[in-house]
């Protein structure tokens, strides 16, 4: 039988510190004296209590390893239990959401999606605001560590390619994901203590910079304005799209660089190939934009610049709201947010070594084809890629757009139109943040959706969060038999 303790050991702990973080809102609150300080003390005190109960009833069953079934299971129950738990303040909060509204926001926050219920965000108590936002700064750390530490382990589509750079753990998941973690953390920390310094000096005052930090460093997107990033137009934006790239590009290769490898982030392929992307889909945007607005030059660079980063990377940030800008851009919009960011980095989709393993693989089948008796294995980085990862990346994209399609026709059935149901499922599973169309655009929110398209969302934003089949893996017989 799967013995569950050690799961539920570590679910208990990190919901316990989780709740201790909630001291942070509630001091804010205090300070800013509109008498809501009292919601993080219940929330706080629900939060450590709860993941303490569990901790203690699972601390019999600590081992120094975990087996693949309880591996999958704590990547899963984490992404699962902590949204349950961060959604309190919410219930108990200014906002008076439901459950529904209060798990969707705390979900979308901890896979860092961006996606919101939540309207008049600007008179909402301080407290809350910042819980947003440390709800983001904690999925994003969060999400590093499991694609650094489990997901090569667990051969999610494609990751164990990357098995070698992100330590052997398999067997003492524990003890090194702490010493990992540690690593990422430092660097996280200072990354978010760059960008806080970088807002402060353009301007911002504390609050809103601290908040736009965490969120743009952990490319979650949730801003403490309905006009999101439109309220700091100008060079904000240019600080903004700094961050929000560094913030996609692999921390693995932050740590190699720090320990002395000069040439880390330059010999990366994922680096060099999110980068040219940009670059590519920045221009072509620039280009469209200029017949549009043809005296407006360094307006259409910076927007062009700021929202494709933004989209790209998850971040889900709108400093216009570019449904206005035509159907080209838009239908662009579309599917850059299927492409994400690098493995390893706080961003989400698709991600974008998978394309370039899908191209390489394309290239290879088309040589053979063109010269039948030859040999040709696809590479990648210099070396041969494994059949098993191809199959890992070929599964996942089958997965993807199949998944894609599910939650589009759920949605549908829910009443909504064809463009709010297509775009909220890929804005959901690609974790993106604001979809397309009137309802869920970037001048949008997705409060007025019914409750079951939310539970639908909400349960897509975990899927995509995960790389989709290590949640997926644990609905098979086979995973509890094993």
């Amino acid at each position: 039988m799967l013995d569950m303790r050690p799961v539920g050991y570590v679910v208990g702990l990190l919901v316990a510190v989780m709740g201790v973080t909630m001291i942070v809102p509630l001091l804010v609150d205090l300070a800013e004296g509109r008498g809501h300080w009292s919601v993080f003390l219940e929330s706080g005190l629900i939060t450590i209590l709860g993941g303490s109960m569990i901790a203690l009833a699972s601390s019999n069953g600590v081992k120094q390893g975990l087996t693949i079934q309880q591996t999958f299971l704590l990547t899963s129950g984490v992404w699962l239990m902590l949204p349950l738990f961060g959604a309190i303040p919410f219930m108990l909060g200014a906002t008076e959401a439901g459950f529904t509204d209060a798990v969707f926001e705390a979900m979308s926050g901890l896979t860092t999606t961006g996606s919101t219920v939540l309207s008049g965000l600007d008179d909402l108590p301080k407290g809350l605001l910042l819980w947003r936002g440390i709800l983001q700064w904690l999925g994003g750390i969060g999400i590093i560590v499991v694609a650094m530490v489990f997901l090569p382990e667990l051969r999610v589509g494609g990751m164990q390619i990357f098995k070698s750079e992100a330590f052997d753990t398999f067997g003492k998941i524990l003890p090194r994901a702490g010493e990992i973690a540690t690593q990422i953390a430092v660097i996280y920390l200072w990354l978010t203590l760059a960008c806080v310094l970088s807002y402060l000096a353009l301007g911002m005052n504390t609050f809103d910079a601290t908040v736009h930090a965490l969120t743009t460093v952990s490319t979650g997107g949730f801003s403490n304005y309905d006009a999101s990033f439109g309220t700091f137009s100008g060079n904000a934006e240019y600080v903004a799209t700094v961050f929000m790239i560094l913030a996609a590009l692999p921390f693995v290769r932050y740590v190699q660089l720090l320990n002395g490898n000069a040439y880390a982030l330059h010999r990366d392929p994922q680096i060099r190939g999110f980068l040219m992307t940009v670059g590519i889909l920045v221009a072509v945007v620039f280009v469209a934009l200029q017949r549009i607005f043809p005296h407006h030059w360094e307006q259409s660079l910076r927007e062009a610049l700021f929202n494709i980063t933004s989209i790209i990377s998850g971040t889900g940030y709108a400093s216009v709201d570019y449904m206005t800008w035509g159907n080209f851009p838009v239908a662009l919009f579309f599917f850059i947010g299927l492409i994400g960011g690098c493995a390893g980095s706080t961003a989400c989709s698709i991600k974008i070594f998978r394309y370039q393993l899908l191209f390489a693989s394309i290239r290879a089948q088309l040589r053979r084809i063109r010269s039948p008796h030859g040999i040709f294995t696809p590479r990648y980085d210099g070396r041969p890629i494994g059949q098993d990862v191809l199959s890992s990346v070929m599964s996942f994209f089958m997965f993807f757009v199949v998944t894609l399609g599910l939650v589009s026709v759920a949605l549908s059935m829910t009443g909504l139109d064809f463009v709010t149901s297509v775009s909220g499922a890929a804005a959901a599973l690609a974790n993106i943040g604001p979809g397309l169309g009137d309802i869920i655009g970037p001048s949008g929110n997705f409060g007025s959706l019914n409750d079951t398209a939310k539970w639908i969302l909400t349960a897509a934003m975990l899927i995509g969060r995960l790389e989709l089949m290590a949640v997926y893996v644990i609905f098979t017989a086979k995973f509890w038999r094993a």
